[in-house]
Protein backbone atom coordinates (compact mmCIF):
# COMPACT_ATOMS: atom_id res chain seq x y z
CA UNK A 1 0.00 0.00 0.00
CA UNK A 2 1.37 3.10 -0.94
CA UNK A 3 2.54 5.75 1.96
CA UNK A 4 0.61 8.53 -0.30
CA UNK A 5 -2.60 10.45 1.41
CA UNK A 6 -5.46 8.56 -0.02
CA UNK A 7 -8.06 11.50 -1.11
CA UNK A 8 -11.27 10.68 -0.80
CA UNK A 9 -11.94 10.58 -4.57
CA UNK A 10 -9.69 10.05 -6.93
CA UNK A 11 -9.76 11.87 -10.18
CA UNK A 12 -7.44 11.33 -12.86
CA UNK A 13 -6.52 14.47 -15.14
CA UNK A 14 -7.92 14.74 -18.50
CA UNK A 15 -4.72 13.74 -19.94
CA UNK A 16 -4.81 10.71 -18.33
CA UNK A 17 -7.80 9.43 -19.55
CA UNK A 18 -7.32 6.21 -21.76
CA UNK A 19 -7.50 6.70 -25.37
CA UNK A 20 -7.80 3.38 -26.22
CA UNK A 21 -10.49 0.50 -25.24
CA UNK A 22 -8.67 -2.66 -24.11
CA UNK A 23 -10.60 -6.22 -25.44
CA UNK A 24 -9.86 -8.77 -23.02
CA UNK A 25 -10.44 -11.40 -25.72
CA UNK A 26 -7.59 -11.27 -27.29
CA UNK A 27 -5.47 -12.37 -24.09
CA UNK A 28 -7.68 -15.25 -23.36
CA UNK A 29 -6.19 -18.60 -24.21
CA UNK A 30 -9.45 -20.21 -24.66
CA UNK A 31 -11.83 -17.72 -26.61
CA UNK A 32 -15.80 -17.24 -26.63
CA UNK A 33 -17.68 -19.91 -28.78
CA UNK A 34 -18.50 -18.16 -32.41
CA UNK A 35 -21.99 -16.56 -32.75
CA UNK A 36 -24.24 -18.70 -34.80
CA UNK A 37 -26.79 -18.05 -37.58
CA UNK A 38 -30.33 -18.72 -36.33
CA UNK A 39 -31.24 -20.32 -39.26
CA UNK A 40 -27.76 -22.21 -40.32
CA UNK A 41 -26.71 -22.69 -37.00
CA UNK A 42 -23.11 -22.26 -38.67
CA UNK A 43 -20.98 -19.36 -37.01
CA UNK A 44 -22.08 -16.54 -38.61
CA UNK A 45 -20.28 -14.36 -41.11
CA UNK A 46 -19.58 -10.46 -40.84
CA UNK A 47 -21.36 -9.97 -44.16
CA UNK A 48 -24.83 -11.31 -41.94
CA UNK A 49 -23.96 -9.81 -39.29
CA UNK A 50 -23.86 -6.26 -40.78
CA UNK A 51 -27.40 -6.67 -41.60
CA UNK A 52 -28.23 -5.98 -38.22
CA UNK A 53 -25.75 -4.35 -37.04
CA UNK A 54 -23.11 -1.19 -37.90
CA UNK A 55 -20.16 -2.41 -39.82
CA UNK A 56 -17.13 -1.52 -37.83
CA UNK A 57 -19.18 -2.69 -34.81
CA UNK A 58 -19.13 -6.06 -36.17
CA UNK A 59 -15.76 -5.95 -37.08
CA UNK A 60 -15.29 -5.48 -33.18
CA UNK A 61 -17.60 -8.11 -32.31
CA UNK A 62 -15.41 -10.22 -34.36
CA UNK A 63 -11.86 -9.31 -33.50
CA UNK A 64 -10.40 -11.73 -30.95
CA UNK A 65 -6.78 -10.68 -31.41
CA UNK A 66 -6.29 -6.81 -31.35
CA UNK A 67 -5.82 -5.83 -27.26
CA UNK A 68 -6.33 -2.20 -27.62
CA UNK A 69 -8.53 -0.30 -30.24
CA UNK A 70 -8.34 2.89 -30.84
CA UNK A 71 -10.91 5.33 -29.11
CA UNK A 72 -12.02 7.78 -32.33
CA UNK A 73 -11.53 11.49 -31.26
CA UNK A 74 -15.04 12.70 -31.53
CA UNK A 75 -16.09 10.05 -28.85
CA UNK A 76 -13.13 10.84 -26.67
CA UNK A 77 -14.48 14.44 -27.06
CA UNK A 78 -17.94 13.24 -26.03
CA UNK A 79 -16.08 11.14 -22.88
CA UNK A 80 -15.19 14.37 -21.75
CA UNK A 81 -17.96 15.96 -20.78
CA UNK A 82 -18.45 14.00 -17.98
CA UNK A 83 -14.77 11.73 -17.82
CA UNK A 84 -12.39 10.58 -16.13
CA UNK A 85 -15.29 9.39 -13.84
CA UNK A 86 -13.62 9.11 -10.03
CA UNK A 87 -12.97 6.50 -8.26
CA UNK A 88 -14.44 6.88 -4.32
CA UNK A 89 -12.73 5.58 -1.13
CA UNK A 90 -15.86 4.61 1.04
CA UNK A 91 -14.30 5.66 4.09
CA UNK A 92 -18.09 6.12 5.97
CA UNK A 93 -19.08 2.82 4.95
CA UNK A 94 -15.72 1.22 6.28
CA UNK A 95 -16.47 2.92 9.67
CA UNK A 96 -20.32 2.18 9.74
CA UNK A 97 -19.21 -1.57 9.21
CA UNK A 98 -16.33 -1.86 11.49
CA UNK A 99 -14.45 -3.39 8.84
CA UNK A 100 -10.22 -3.46 8.56
CA UNK A 101 -11.23 -3.61 4.97
CA UNK A 102 -10.86 -0.73 2.69
CA UNK A 103 -13.83 -0.05 -0.12
CA UNK A 104 -13.17 1.63 -2.92
CA UNK A 105 -15.86 2.27 -6.02
CA UNK A 106 -16.04 3.60 -9.31
CA UNK A 107 -18.95 5.85 -9.82
CA UNK A 108 -20.38 5.76 -13.64
CA UNK A 109 -23.38 8.10 -12.13
CA UNK A 110 -22.05 11.24 -12.63
CA UNK A 111 -23.63 12.14 -16.03
CA UNK A 112 -27.65 13.20 -17.37
CA UNK A 113 -28.02 9.52 -18.39
CA UNK A 114 -27.17 8.46 -14.86
CA UNK A 115 -25.04 5.53 -15.27
CA UNK A 116 -21.93 3.83 -17.31
CA UNK A 117 -24.58 2.84 -20.23
CA UNK A 118 -22.99 6.18 -22.36
CA UNK A 119 -19.53 4.68 -22.29
CA UNK A 120 -21.07 2.50 -25.05
CA UNK A 121 -24.17 4.35 -26.80
CA UNK A 122 -22.19 7.37 -27.66
CA UNK A 123 -19.82 4.81 -29.40
CA UNK A 124 -22.50 2.88 -30.68
CA UNK A 125 -24.25 5.84 -32.38
CA UNK A 126 -20.94 7.57 -33.88
CA UNK A 127 -20.65 4.46 -35.87
CA UNK A 128 -24.27 4.86 -36.91
CA UNK A 129 -23.63 8.18 -37.76
CA UNK A 130 -20.41 7.37 -39.77
CA UNK A 131 -22.33 5.37 -42.07
CA UNK A 132 -24.58 7.42 -42.66
CA UNK A 133 -27.78 5.54 -41.51
CA UNK A 134 -31.07 7.32 -40.26
CA UNK A 135 -31.18 6.08 -36.71
CA UNK A 136 -31.24 3.40 -34.70
CA UNK A 137 -33.51 0.90 -32.94
CA UNK A 138 -32.65 -1.05 -29.63
CA UNK A 139 -34.69 -2.25 -25.92
CA UNK A 140 -34.27 -1.05 -22.63
CA UNK A 141 -34.87 -2.89 -19.30
CA UNK A 142 -34.56 -0.39 -16.39
CA UNK A 143 -33.62 2.73 -18.97
CA UNK A 144 -30.60 3.58 -18.69
CA UNK A 145 -29.66 2.05 -21.55
CA UNK A 146 -32.71 3.40 -23.39
CA UNK A 147 -32.02 7.08 -21.83
CA UNK A 148 -28.15 6.55 -22.63
CA UNK A 149 -28.85 6.27 -26.09
CA UNK A 150 -31.80 9.10 -26.41
CA UNK A 151 -28.98 11.54 -25.42
CA UNK A 152 -25.56 9.90 -27.87
CA UNK A 153 -28.64 9.90 -30.41
CA UNK A 154 -30.11 13.63 -30.02
CA UNK A 155 -26.14 14.40 -29.65
CA UNK A 156 -25.75 13.01 -33.34
CA UNK A 157 -28.94 13.65 -34.70
CA UNK A 158 -29.59 10.40 -35.07
CA UNK A 159 -33.85 8.84 -34.93
CA UNK A 160 -33.66 6.83 -31.87
CA UNK A 161 -36.17 3.89 -31.29
CA UNK A 162 -36.39 2.60 -27.93
CA UNK A 163 -38.67 -0.52 -26.68
CA UNK A 164 -38.89 -0.63 -23.14
CA UNK A 165 -39.51 -3.43 -20.84
CA UNK A 166 -43.30 -3.59 -20.16
CA UNK A 167 -43.19 -4.11 -16.54
CA UNK A 168 -40.08 -1.38 -16.25
CA UNK A 169 -42.13 1.12 -18.89
CA UNK A 170 -45.24 1.16 -15.98
CA UNK A 171 -42.75 1.36 -12.41
CA UNK A 172 -40.10 3.75 -14.17
CA UNK A 173 -42.45 6.52 -15.98
CA UNK A 174 -39.68 9.52 -15.36
CA UNK A 175 -36.55 7.75 -17.05
CA UNK A 176 -39.48 6.80 -19.89
CA UNK A 177 -39.94 11.00 -20.08
CA UNK A 178 -36.54 11.32 -20.21
CA UNK A 179 -36.26 9.33 -23.36
CA UNK A 180 -38.73 11.21 -25.15
CA UNK A 181 -37.51 14.84 -24.07
CA UNK A 182 -34.30 13.87 -25.76
CA UNK A 183 -36.31 12.73 -28.56
CA UNK A 184 -36.56 9.24 -28.51
CA UNK A 185 -40.10 7.09 -29.36
CA UNK A 186 -40.47 4.64 -26.59
CA UNK A 187 -42.65 1.61 -27.10
CA UNK A 188 -43.87 -0.59 -24.10
CA UNK A 189 -42.47 -4.35 -25.18
CA UNK A 190 -43.65 -6.81 -26.15
CA UNK A 191 -45.83 -4.56 -28.50
CA UNK A 192 -48.64 -5.08 -30.99
CA UNK A 193 -46.33 -2.96 -33.60
CA UNK A 194 -44.68 -5.73 -34.32
CA UNK A 195 -44.90 -9.44 -35.79
CA UNK A 196 -42.81 -10.90 -33.41
CA UNK A 197 -44.20 -8.83 -30.29
CA UNK A 198 -47.49 -9.90 -31.43
CA UNK A 199 -46.66 -13.48 -30.84
CA UNK A 200 -45.35 -13.48 -28.01
CA UNK A 201 -48.52 -11.58 -26.35
CA UNK A 202 -50.30 -14.54 -27.71
CA UNK A 203 -47.58 -17.09 -26.14
CA UNK A 204 -47.66 -15.31 -22.91
CA UNK A 205 -50.67 -13.32 -22.42
CA UNK A 206 -50.39 -10.76 -20.28
CA UNK A 207 -46.73 -11.11 -20.07
CA UNK A 208 -44.72 -7.98 -17.95
CA UNK A 209 -41.97 -8.57 -20.63
CA UNK A 210 -38.31 -9.01 -20.40
CA UNK A 211 -35.17 -7.85 -22.10
CA UNK A 212 -35.80 -10.48 -24.29
CA UNK A 213 -38.63 -9.71 -25.67
CA UNK A 214 -37.82 -6.12 -26.04
CA UNK A 215 -34.88 -7.53 -28.21
CA UNK A 216 -36.68 -9.24 -31.01
CA UNK A 217 -38.96 -6.18 -31.29
CA UNK A 218 -35.94 -3.81 -31.70
CA UNK A 219 -34.04 -6.47 -34.49
CA UNK A 220 -36.96 -6.48 -36.37
CA UNK A 221 -37.92 -2.66 -36.63
CA UNK A 222 -34.41 -2.19 -37.44
CA UNK A 223 -34.21 -4.69 -40.44
CA UNK A 224 -37.35 -3.80 -41.82
CA UNK A 225 -36.74 -0.10 -42.05
CA UNK A 226 -34.15 1.19 -44.57
CA UNK A 227 -31.17 2.98 -43.30
CA UNK A 228 -31.67 1.77 -39.33
CA UNK A 229 -29.51 -0.64 -37.29
CA UNK A 230 -29.91 -2.52 -33.90
CA UNK A 231 -27.72 -1.20 -30.97
CA UNK A 232 -27.67 -3.49 -28.46
CA UNK A 233 -26.17 -2.23 -24.69
CA UNK A 234 -25.13 -5.16 -22.67
CA UNK A 235 -23.80 -8.52 -23.60
CA UNK A 236 -22.01 -8.29 -26.66
CA UNK A 237 -18.29 -8.25 -27.07
CA UNK A 238 -18.57 -4.69 -28.90
CA UNK A 239 -20.39 -3.42 -25.60
CA UNK A 240 -17.46 -4.89 -23.24
CA UNK A 241 -14.69 -4.01 -25.56
CA UNK A 242 -16.32 0.09 -25.24
CA UNK A 243 -16.73 -0.72 -21.24
CA UNK A 244 -13.49 -1.41 -20.60
CA UNK A 245 -13.16 2.75 -20.01
CA UNK A 246 -14.65 1.76 -16.27
CA UNK A 247 -11.52 -0.50 -15.65
CA UNK A 248 -8.91 1.21 -17.59
CA UNK A 249 -10.02 4.51 -15.33
CA UNK A 250 -9.76 2.86 -11.55
CA UNK A 251 -6.52 0.38 -12.75
CA UNK A 252 -5.30 3.69 -13.36
CA UNK A 253 -6.53 5.79 -10.24
CA UNK A 254 -5.08 2.87 -8.18
CA UNK A 255 -1.91 2.75 -9.59
CA UNK A 256 -1.45 6.49 -8.96
CA UNK A 257 -1.83 5.96 -5.46
CA UNK A 258 0.19 2.49 -5.16
CA UNK A 259 -3.48 0.47 -4.31
CA UNK A 260 -3.72 -3.26 -5.31
CA UNK A 261 -7.11 -4.84 -5.20
CA UNK A 262 -7.91 -8.21 -3.52
CA UNK A 263 -11.17 -8.80 -4.64
CA UNK A 264 -13.71 -6.79 -7.50
CA UNK A 265 -17.06 -7.11 -7.36
CA UNK A 266 -19.98 -6.16 -10.15
CA UNK A 267 -23.39 -6.82 -10.60
CA UNK A 268 -24.34 -8.85 -13.66
CA UNK A 269 -27.07 -8.85 -15.67
CA UNK A 270 -25.95 -8.80 -19.53
CA UNK A 271 -22.40 -8.40 -18.38
CA UNK A 272 -21.79 -4.88 -19.81
CA UNK A 273 -20.82 -3.17 -16.40
CA UNK A 274 -19.06 -5.87 -14.75
CA UNK A 275 -16.52 -7.08 -18.16
CA UNK A 276 -15.88 -3.07 -18.63
CA UNK A 277 -14.79 -3.16 -14.92
CA UNK A 278 -12.94 -6.39 -14.59
CA UNK A 279 -11.51 -6.68 -18.09
CA UNK A 280 -7.95 -5.33 -17.74
CA UNK A 281 -7.60 -6.91 -14.47
CA UNK A 282 -8.69 -9.69 -15.58
CA UNK A 283 -5.63 -9.24 -18.45
CA UNK A 284 -3.09 -8.94 -15.98
CA UNK A 285 -4.46 -12.36 -14.69
CA UNK A 286 -4.46 -13.81 -18.01
CA UNK A 287 -1.09 -13.00 -18.52
CA UNK A 288 0.42 -13.91 -15.53
CA UNK A 289 0.85 -10.52 -14.11
CA UNK A 290 -0.91 -10.40 -11.40
CA UNK A 291 -3.95 -12.50 -9.32
CA UNK A 292 -7.60 -11.08 -8.43
CA UNK A 293 -10.32 -12.59 -6.89
CA UNK A 294 -13.45 -11.26 -9.06
CA UNK A 295 -17.03 -11.43 -8.03
CA UNK A 296 -20.09 -11.23 -10.43
CA UNK A 297 -23.33 -10.78 -8.57
CA UNK A 298 -26.80 -11.53 -9.66
CA UNK A 299 -30.73 -11.77 -8.68
CA UNK A 300 -31.76 -14.93 -7.40
CA UNK A 301 -34.59 -13.94 -9.38
CA UNK A 302 -32.72 -14.39 -12.70
CA UNK A 303 -29.62 -16.17 -11.60
CA UNK A 304 -28.05 -17.31 -15.23
CA UNK A 305 -24.53 -17.66 -14.13
CA UNK A 306 -25.16 -19.13 -10.72
CA UNK A 307 -28.42 -21.59 -12.23
CA UNK A 308 -28.21 -21.42 -15.91
CA UNK A 309 -26.65 -24.33 -17.88
CA UNK A 310 -23.64 -23.61 -19.97
CA UNK A 311 -25.08 -24.20 -23.97
CA UNK A 312 -25.81 -22.02 -27.10
CA UNK A 313 -28.97 -20.25 -26.54
CA UNK A 314 -30.80 -17.19 -28.58
CA UNK A 315 -30.36 -14.04 -27.62
CA UNK A 316 -33.97 -13.26 -27.69
CA UNK A 317 -37.37 -14.48 -26.73
CA UNK A 318 -38.63 -14.24 -30.45
CA UNK A 319 -35.27 -16.33 -32.08
CA UNK A 320 -34.13 -13.92 -34.85
CA UNK A 321 -30.87 -13.06 -33.16
CA UNK A 322 -27.78 -15.19 -33.23
CA UNK A 323 -27.23 -17.62 -30.79
CA UNK A 324 -24.13 -17.56 -28.28
CA UNK A 325 -22.41 -19.99 -26.07
CA UNK A 326 -23.52 -18.44 -22.85
CA UNK A 327 -24.56 -19.45 -18.76
CA UNK A 328 -28.43 -19.01 -19.50
CA UNK A 329 -31.81 -19.99 -18.53
CA UNK A 330 -33.49 -20.35 -21.63
CA UNK A 331 -34.30 -17.85 -24.18
CA UNK A 332 -38.32 -18.25 -23.27
CA UNK A 333 -37.66 -18.13 -19.29
CA UNK A 334 -40.06 -14.80 -18.20
CA UNK A 335 -38.31 -13.24 -14.75
CA UNK A 336 -40.34 -12.10 -12.17
CA UNK A 337 -41.28 -8.33 -11.88
CA UNK A 338 -38.38 -7.36 -10.08
CA UNK A 339 -36.87 -3.55 -9.61
CA UNK A 340 -33.52 -4.71 -10.90
CA UNK A 341 -34.58 -4.55 -14.32
CA UNK A 342 -30.93 -4.00 -16.21
CA UNK A 343 -30.58 -7.59 -14.96
CA UNK A 344 -33.56 -9.59 -16.11
CA UNK A 345 -31.82 -11.16 -18.90
CA UNK A 346 -32.12 -14.39 -19.18
CA UNK A 347 -28.11 -15.18 -20.39
CA UNK A 348 -24.89 -13.80 -19.80
CA UNK A 349 -22.26 -12.27 -22.15
CA UNK A 350 -19.97 -15.09 -24.02
CA UNK A 351 -16.89 -13.91 -22.71
CA UNK A 352 -17.92 -13.67 -19.45
CA UNK A 353 -19.48 -17.33 -19.51
CA UNK A 354 -16.09 -18.23 -20.86
CA UNK A 355 -14.23 -17.01 -17.94
CA UNK A 356 -16.52 -18.39 -15.34
CA UNK A 357 -16.28 -21.79 -16.62
CA UNK A 358 -12.63 -21.45 -17.00
CA UNK A 359 -13.00 -20.80 -12.75
CA UNK A 360 -11.45 -17.51 -13.57
CA UNK A 361 -14.27 -15.47 -11.73
CA UNK A 362 -16.67 -16.30 -8.93
CA UNK A 363 -20.49 -15.56 -9.18
CA UNK A 364 -23.04 -15.23 -6.15
CA UNK A 365 -26.69 -14.50 -5.96
CA UNK A 366 -28.79 -12.29 -3.58
CA UNK A 367 -32.25 -11.92 -2.85
CA UNK A 368 -33.98 -8.34 -3.44
CA UNK A 369 -34.94 -7.20 -0.47
CA UNK A 370 -31.81 -8.07 1.13
CA UNK A 371 -30.16 -5.57 -1.81
CA UNK A 372 -32.50 -2.59 -1.01
CA UNK A 373 -31.43 -2.73 2.87
CA UNK A 374 -27.68 -2.61 1.70
CA UNK A 375 -28.72 0.51 -1.16
CA UNK A 376 -30.19 2.00 2.08
CA UNK A 377 -27.15 1.83 4.46
CA UNK A 378 -25.10 2.57 1.44
CA UNK A 379 -27.61 5.89 1.23
CA UNK A 380 -27.38 7.11 4.80
CA UNK A 381 -23.86 7.19 5.28
CA UNK A 382 -22.12 7.53 1.64
CA UNK A 383 -25.01 10.23 0.53
CA UNK A 384 -25.57 8.45 -3.00
CA UNK A 385 -28.82 6.87 -3.58
CA UNK A 386 -28.15 4.06 -5.97
CA UNK A 387 -29.54 2.17 -9.09
CA UNK A 388 -30.97 -1.36 -7.89
CA UNK A 389 -28.87 -2.84 -10.21
CA UNK A 390 -25.30 -1.29 -8.68
CA UNK A 391 -26.80 -2.57 -5.25
CA UNK A 392 -26.45 -5.78 -5.88
CA UNK A 393 -22.25 -4.91 -6.13
CA UNK A 394 -22.66 -2.80 -2.89
CA UNK A 395 -24.39 -5.74 -0.97
CA UNK A 396 -22.02 -8.19 -1.64
CA UNK A 397 -19.09 -5.53 -1.14
CA UNK A 398 -20.52 -5.23 2.27
CA UNK A 399 -20.56 -8.94 3.06
CA UNK A 400 -16.83 -9.21 2.10
CA UNK A 401 -16.24 -5.98 3.77
CA UNK A 402 -17.84 -7.71 6.95
CA UNK A 403 -16.10 -11.06 6.42
CA UNK A 404 -12.66 -8.99 7.03
CA UNK A 405 -14.10 -8.00 10.13
CA UNK A 406 -14.80 -11.83 11.25
CA UNK A 407 -11.22 -12.58 10.36
CA UNK A 408 -9.10 -9.39 10.38
CA UNK A 409 -7.82 -10.01 7.43
CA UNK A 410 -7.07 -6.09 5.40
CA UNK A 411 -8.31 -6.41 1.67
CA UNK A 412 -8.91 -3.99 -0.61
CA UNK A 413 -12.34 -4.42 -1.82
CA UNK A 414 -13.29 -2.22 -5.45
CA UNK A 415 -17.08 -2.92 -7.03
CA UNK A 416 -19.08 -0.90 -9.63
CA UNK A 417 -21.46 1.67 -8.67
CA UNK A 418 -22.73 1.83 -12.00
CA UNK A 419 -25.60 4.95 -11.80
CA UNK A 420 -28.03 5.93 -9.43
CA UNK A 421 -31.64 5.33 -8.41
CA UNK A 422 -33.38 8.42 -8.68
CA UNK A 423 -35.40 7.28 -11.07
CA UNK A 424 -35.91 4.43 -9.14
CA UNK A 425 -38.20 5.73 -6.49
CA UNK A 426 -41.38 3.13 -6.70
CA UNK A 427 -38.64 0.54 -6.00
CA UNK A 428 -37.59 2.27 -2.91
CA UNK A 429 -41.24 3.27 -1.71
CA UNK A 430 -42.13 -0.58 -2.01
CA UNK A 431 -39.08 -1.22 0.32
CA UNK A 432 -39.77 1.64 2.75
CA UNK A 433 -43.24 0.55 2.72
CA UNK A 434 -42.28 -2.99 4.16
CA UNK A 435 -44.36 -4.20 0.45
CA UNK A 436 -41.72 -5.61 -0.94
CA UNK A 437 -41.25 -9.00 -1.81
CA UNK A 438 -38.32 -12.48 -2.87
CA UNK A 439 -39.06 -14.41 -5.91
CA UNK A 440 -36.85 -17.38 -5.96
CA UNK A 441 -37.71 -19.56 -9.27
CA UNK A 442 -38.24 -22.91 -8.39
CA UNK A 443 -35.71 -25.73 -10.32
CA UNK A 444 -38.90 -27.06 -12.25
CA UNK A 445 -39.45 -23.50 -13.96
CA UNK A 446 -35.62 -22.96 -14.60
CA UNK A 447 -35.70 -26.82 -15.91
CA UNK A 448 -38.63 -26.32 -18.45
CA UNK A 449 -37.31 -23.18 -19.96
CA UNK A 450 -34.04 -24.78 -20.26
CA UNK A 451 -35.15 -27.59 -21.87
CA UNK A 452 -36.24 -25.87 -24.68
CA UNK A 453 -32.62 -24.90 -25.57
CA UNK A 454 -31.86 -25.47 -29.27
CA UNK A 455 -29.95 -28.81 -29.83
CA UNK A 456 -26.70 -28.28 -31.60
CA UNK A 457 -24.31 -30.64 -32.42
CA UNK A 458 -20.76 -29.26 -31.73
CA UNK A 459 -21.74 -26.79 -28.56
Amino acid sequence: MSNKEIPYKIYLEEHEMPKQWYNVRADMKKKPAPLLNPKTMQPITAEELEAVFCKELVKQELDETNAYIDIPEEILSFYKMYRPAPLVRAYCLEKKLGTPAKIYYKFEGNNTSGSHKLNSAIAQAYYAKQQGLKGVTTETGAGQWGTALSMACAYLDLDCQVYMVKVSYEQKPFRREVMRTYGASVTPSPSETTEVGRKIRAEFPGTNGSLGCAISEAVEAATTQEGYRYVLGSVLSQVLLHQSIIGLEAKAAMEKYDIKPDIIIGCAGGGSNLGGLISPFMGEKLRGEADYRFIAVEPASCPSLTRGVYAYDYCDTGKVCPLQKMYTLGSGFMPSSSHAGGLRYHGMSSTLSELYDQGLMEAVSVEQTSVFAAAQEFARVEGILPAPESSHAIKVAMDEALRCKETGEEKTILFGLTGTGYFDMYAYQRFNDGKMGDYIPTDAEIAAATEKLPKIEKA
